[in-house]
């Protein structure tokens, strides 16, 4: 994980072991050829239920395991003291500070929301809710890679893997094309907390890998992605390239 003092940040059970892996089937390093893999690419992970068994929680643990064997740096925040949006004036309160701090170091980040009443719940939707668009002169979104992940308790269903994709091009993510969406969530994982191998769990992985690649080979490249013209008019931030050698003058 990190060795950062923060006060929210969970402790990984287990980092090393992959019980549901087959190893001999697993590319160590998935976006390898992509991009510089020095630094590790960092990822935050964000769940969205606070019940002691969250199978959202349980997921994303998972999924930061594979994380730090493709060579990735993990951070999962835990939301319990997070207050409402607006709940404090000027947001001052440590849990927000520290979630938007971990939104900043990170290059990607994984969301995992149970699905209620057909949605995410409103634990995911608030952590999302204290990510601004600006922080600081900063933005602690813009430009991540972003995958998005659920957990149902009946059938399989997507619902809350459509909303976590709007709210990631809201965010200006780059949200990838892989998701996973975990049905009957209580069946799939052992008393200790662990997924049982299954297609589901196969399914993760390929999110995973797919996350890591996309990170790699985005890093280099996310400012520039996200220079926006508009944001450059209203910052008075003009470009180095004179309007004649564009041949738009007159």
């Amino acid at each position: 994980m990190t060795g950062a003092p923060y006060a929210r940040l969970r402790t990984l059970a287990e980092p090393d072991r992959l019980p549901a892996l087959k190893p001999t089937y697993a590319h160590l390093r998935p976006a390898l050829g992509l991009g510089e893999l020095d630094p590790p690419p960092r990822i935050l992970l964000l769940y969205g239920s606070l019940r002691e068994r969250s199978y959202s929680r349980l997921v994303v643990e998972e999924a930061a395991r594979l994380l730090q064997f493709f060579g990735c740096e993990t951070r999962i925040f835990d939301p319990s003291d997070l207050p409402l949006p607006d709940q404090v004036s000027g947001d001052d309160h440590p849990a927000v500070q520290e979630l938007r701090e971990h939104s900043l170091w990170s290059e990607g980040q994984v969301w995992c929301s149970p699905e209620r009443h057909g949605q995410i719940t409103g634990i995911m939707k608030t952590q999302i809710d204290h990510l601004p668009l600006a922080y600081k002169g900063l933005r602690p979104t813009q430009g991540r890679t972003l995958a998005v992940m659920q957990v149902s308790a009946g059938s399989q269903s997507f619902n809350s893997v459509n909303t976590l994709r709007v709210l990631g091009r809201w965010m200006r993510m780059f949200t990838i094309p892989n998701q996973s969406s975990v049905a009957k969530a209580y069946e799939e994982f052992d008393e200790a907390g662990r997924m049982k191998p299954s297609s589901y769990y196969d399914r993760i992985v390929d999110v995973v890998e797919e996350l890591v690649r996309f990170t790699v080979l985005l890093r280099p490249h996310a400012e520039q992605l996200v220079d926006r013209y508009s944001e450059r008019v209203d910052r008075d931030c003009p470009v180095d390239t004179p309007v004649e050698t564009a041949a738009l003058a007159g």
